[in-house]
């Protein structure tokens, strides 16, 4: 509804209704962070006394720097191969412009889709038979798989108001294929690569079912050492590790926003 046509009491009602939404979204947060301050081994509420002991645990159990340095690795690697096809996926769908780009399109929009024990299930039978169960190459092959679908669709939004003459402006000048698309295309949709590599990232961050299906072992994620966490004992040092998490997410948005209103 249009905000000029909605009466003030509507109003009043709609902005009611959004910060109850915000509330409910944020309500963990209000559990998660002091529960990460608790003096015993166990999920409850601090009381008088905080620890910061759980918090140190994080620096001195290896498994869970294992648990980063393995994300990092997966997340950062898939997420520069989910980029790479995607972006070039997205080019070429743009720039043939037929039916025939518009079903690639919703094919690689299929990750999306699919549900997520669906596809894992198809890399777990796959990579039996490739070898790839259980190696970071397979499960940054899985997450690219996954992230690839947001880079499409931010990338295609990006181009869509990119002028088709450009590129034969380019083609006409003397460029070839690889520059015109390293000049002229990745450039007017930087915007959104930018936006899809972070979908992607975090995609692969956050992903848990075909971490469960391809790995054991040799490649640990974080999320899932919190759910061996969460199943075998849970401990407070699950809750410092998202209540890390929500502090350093914090800290980018905080950054992001300075940094623009800087720039503008």
């Amino acid at each position: 509804m249009m905000l000029e046509r909605t009466p003030s009491g509507g109003f009043r009602l709609t902005l009611f209704g959004a910060w109850l939404i915000v509330l409910f979204l944020t309500l963990p947060l209000t559990i998660v962070v002091p529960v990460s301050f608790t003096p015993h081994r166990y999920l409850s509420l601090p009381g008088p006394e905080w620890s910061w002991r759980h918090y140190q645990s994080l620096w001195m159990d290896t498994t869970w720097l294992r648990s980063l340095r393995d994300s990092a690795i997966v997340g950062t690697a898939s997420t520069a191969l989910a980029v790479l096809l995607g972006t070039l996926g997205a080019i070429g769908c743009w720039r043939i412009s037929s039916r025939a780009s518009e079903a690639v399109r919703m094919l690689m929009l299929a990750p999306m889709i699919v549900p997520a024990i669906v596809h894992a299930l198809g890399f777990y039978q796959a990579f039996v038979q490739w070898g790839l169960i259980d190696t970071h190459l397979g499960l940054i092959l899985a997450h690219a798989m996954k992230g690839m679908p947001y880079v499409v669709i931010s990338v295609s939004a990006a181009l869509a108001n990119v002028d088709l003459r450009l590129e034969q402006a380019a083609r006409n000048l003397g460029a070839s294929v690889g520059q015109t698309i390293r000049l002229v295309l990745v450039p007017a949709a930087r915007p959104g690569i930018l936006a899809g590599a972070v979908f992607a990232f975090v995609t692969s961050w956050d992903e848990l079912v075909v971490n469960l299906f391809v790995t054991s072992r040799n490649v640990y994620t974080l999320p899932r050492k919190i759910w061996d966490g969460i199943q075998d004992n849970i401990s407070p040092s699950v809750a410092a590790m998202a209540t890390v998490l929500i502090a350093v997410t914090l800290t980018i948005m905080l950054a992001r926003i300075v940094f623009g209103q800087r720039q503008s």
